[in-house]
């Protein structure tokens, strides 16, 4: 009997340590479980959530966040059954979503970052020379009014004093720009342009888009093909390759600062009249707006994002401390910069096709 006992009473405490196991990977697994999350996101935003230290920010929060790149106005386009957010690149393409999927207001908007016209030091110095632009060693600022009024006469860089110097100078001058039908930056491009040469007024009507449609269209037309996206244009900016005037985010140039890479041929033109990216989250289901406010307060992930170039909304000393050693190439406070209004979506639209049938 007592070897009996002895057996029942073994058998009952391996029982006991098998279940104290598994309770405790139990334990385990809900201390460390994470909802995954799934968005389309700009192309622009793919480098931050891929950081390895913002997937470990959002999974000590309880989030797997799983992507897939698009353009911001393509995104109108695309069936987002079964995702949980789209995080296009300004608030216009994102209330066109918001009002598809029948998505409550406020759309939480984490961060933001201005247009700026990235140029080769030649072509800055020349823009300067001729009245276009005033420019120091690393920043400067583009005068629309005058760049547009050029770009209506067809000036070309060899009509530009102090070209003839730069034999990478040549053709007519442009700023290269991403398609405003599919990219938010060159739909916000038009947003900037049209207002500044209709004296000050956002379109708001079709009457509006007809008095400024021929230069639009001209802007775009003069470009020939165009990229969808800014990243690669950045890419071929850097690389030495492409236009000597290119038409990106300041998010994109501060990163590129932030991580120490070397830029010694750059200008950057804060346009006198530019528009603000303001990316904003359009949540599908609770988790994605759940997201969408916790990358707008989270601490950690504010911080993150600065150091992927990014302006947090609501704060400015986040941005200025992390880019205090980049001032050479980046305006701050945004001294003397101007922002544009932007048009309602379906005005924007319209502008962006207009424009872009050749």
């Amino acid at each position: 009997m007592r070897r009996i006992a002895g057996i029942v009473l073994a058998v009952l405490l391996i029982g006991g340590v098998v279940a104290a196991v598994v309770a405790g990977r139990d334990g385990q697994d809900k201390s460390t479980a994470t909802k995954t999350v799934q968005g389309v996101i700009g192309s622009e935003k793919a480098e931050f959530f891929a950081d390895p230290d913002v997937v470990k920010a959002l999974a000590a929060k309880g989030y797997t966040v799983k992507t897939e790149t698009s353009g911001s106005w393509a995104m109108e386009g695309l069936n987002l059954k079964g995702y949980d957010f789209a995080f296009p690149s300004s608030k216009a393409p994102a209330d066109e979503l918001a009002a598809k999927y029948h998505v409550r207001q406020p759309l939480p908007r984490p961060f933001y970052s201005p247009l700026v016209v990235v140029a080769h030091r030649s072509a800055a110095e020349v823009l300067e020379t001729n009245g276009l632009a005033s420019a120091g060693k690393g920043t400067g600022t583009l005068k629309m009014a005058e760049y547009l009024k050029a770009a209506e006469h067809d000036r070309t860089w060899q009509q530009l004093k102090g070209a003839d110097r730069h034999g990478e100078l040549s053709g007519t001058l442009y700023i290269a720009s991403t398609d405003p039908r599919s990219s938010n930056s060159g739909a916000l491009y038009l947003a900037a342009a049209s207002y500044v040469a209709d004296g000050g007024r956002v379109a708001a009507d079709s009457a509006a888009i007809d008095r400024t449609a021929p230069l639009m269209r001209k802007l775009i037309s003069v470009q020939g093909a165009q990229q969808t996206s800014t990243d690669a244009a950045f890419r071929d900016f850097v690389s030495g390759a492409g236009n000597p005037l290119v038409l990106v985010y300041e998010s994109q140039v501060a990163s590129l600062l932030t991580q120490g890479r070397r830029v010694d041929d750059l200008t950057v033109l804060y346009p006198d009249t530019t528009a603000n990216s303001d990316h904003t989250v359009v949540p599908l289901t609770p988790q994605g707006r759940a997201l969408g406010e916790l990358l707008s307060t989270d601490p950690v992930l504010r911080k993150l994002a600065v150091r992927h170039g990014f302006r947090p909304q609501g704060a400015t000393a986040e941005f200025t401390a992390a880019t205090a050693g980049h001032t050479t190439y980046l305006n701050q406070t945004l001294t003397g910069v101007r922002q544009a209004p932007v048009p309602a979506s379906k005005v924007l639209h319209e502008m962006a096709r207009r424009a872009g049938n050749q």
